[in-house]
């Protein structure tokens, strides 16, 4: 078994898949030197699709009541120091008026499992979006749902859904996850979305609990044969009110090797840059852009909730994290080379150049 970078990129641009073995060596063979290696190849590959375009979506968070109780999120229902809110359809909506005025073309509606957000009052919401602005994207992020409420979003206008399967790997799913949580499950819902036509998204946190270089070769492994349109990795930062609150937090710089990583393994997908990277070291948001992530998802959410939504400890929701902070962004950006665009973004199926 070869163990040389450079095999495993040229075989990632020629093939666009590894063995599992290869990307556990490619995992444990993280260092500055490598990682470097594979930014160069992940940002050329990125130019060749989406030039020095980064995409902005407004992130809206439209409640923190959840059903779920995961072991490592800050709203989860065990958590009685949480202080509860869900925005009412008005408050979203101004959400959205708000945010097209800024120039943004894709919204993200995120939230906990809710069961006040039905079928029917987010189909209203979506109607309603896609009604008046029916030149925009909209991107659902609540969770696990049947396929008939999929479908039912789908056929309102519903263009994207963010689901991320968190490992795939069924132990360390269940070590993140309380017993009525499945992997199982997750993939169903990934499959179903695939199925029903909606840009899909996955994703995993770097350097959750129990995590190892078998379970990130196992994550390599399904992103490469979902082939998803959407993928957000982020590092795993703690938080106080939950069973991980003593946890380490993950590494910026090796999420950023995974960023670049996964560039390589499906060069089209849009990829951010998340909150949670820039909550976790002062650059890391524009890190992760320079590994090969080409998203950026301002905060739209009223300033009122938003340090409500708290995931994990100390996230990042003013400033170029907030939307009104949108002229310090777009500084950020060109000061590291790369340009802020305010069109959706789909996805690019072949590459300009190579």
């Amino acid at each position: 078994m070869r163990n040389d970078i450079y095999y495993f990129i040229d075989k990632l641009r020629s093939e666009h898949s590894l063995t599992l073995q290869e990307y556990k060596i490619i995992a444990e063979s993280f260092n500055e030197a490598n990682a470097e290696i594979f930014r160069e190849a992940a940002d050329k590959k990125r130019r060749a699709y989406y030039g020095n375009k980064i995409f902005i979506r407004g992130l809206i968070e439209i409640g923190n009541i959840c059903k779920n109780d995961c072991y490592y999120c800050g709203i989860r229902r065990s958590n009685t120091n949480a202080e509860r809110y869900r925005l009412t359809e008005e408050e979203i909506l101004s959400c959205v008026d708000k945010g097209y005025e800024l120039g943004f073309m894709t919204f993200v509606l995120q939230g906990g499992e809710d069961s006040a957000f039905s079928d029917e009052t987010l189909t209203e919401i979506i109607k309603y979006i896609k009604g008046k602005y029916p030149e925009v994207a909209v991107t659902i992020s609540l969770g696990e749902r049947s396929r008939e409420s999929y479908l039912k979003l789908k056929e309102a206008g519903a263009d994207r859904y963010l689901l991320r399967h968190e490992t795939a790997d069924s132990n360390h799913y269940a070590k993140l996850h309380p017993p009525e949580l499945s992997l199982e499950n997750r993939m169903r819902c990934l499959k179903e979305l695939k199925e029903i036509g909606f840009y899909v998204g996955c994703g995993f946190m770097v350097g959750s609990p129990y995590q190892t270089s078998e379970t990130i070769a196992k994550d390599l492994k399904f992103i490469e044969e979902l082939k998803p349109e959407m993928c957000g990795i982020g590092p795993f930062i703690s938080q106080k009110d939950t069973p991980f609150k003593n946890m380490p937090n993950g590494s910026a710089d090796f999420t950023c090797y995974l960023l670049s990583i996964i560039r390589l393994i499906h060069p089209p997908v849009l990829l951010p840059s998340t909150t949670a990277l820039g909550t976790l070291e002062k650059n890391g948001r524009e890190k992760g852009i320079l590994a090969g992530a080409n998203v950026i998802m301002p905060n739209l959410s009223p300033a009122a909730v938003r340090k409500k939504y708290a995931l994990y400890d100390k996230k990042l929701c003013t400033g170029s994290e907030a939307a009104e902070g949108l002229a310090e962004l777009k500084g950020s950006m060109a000061a590291i080379g790369y340009e802020i665009v305010t069109d959706r973004g789909d996805i690019k199926l072949s590459e300009r150049e190579e």
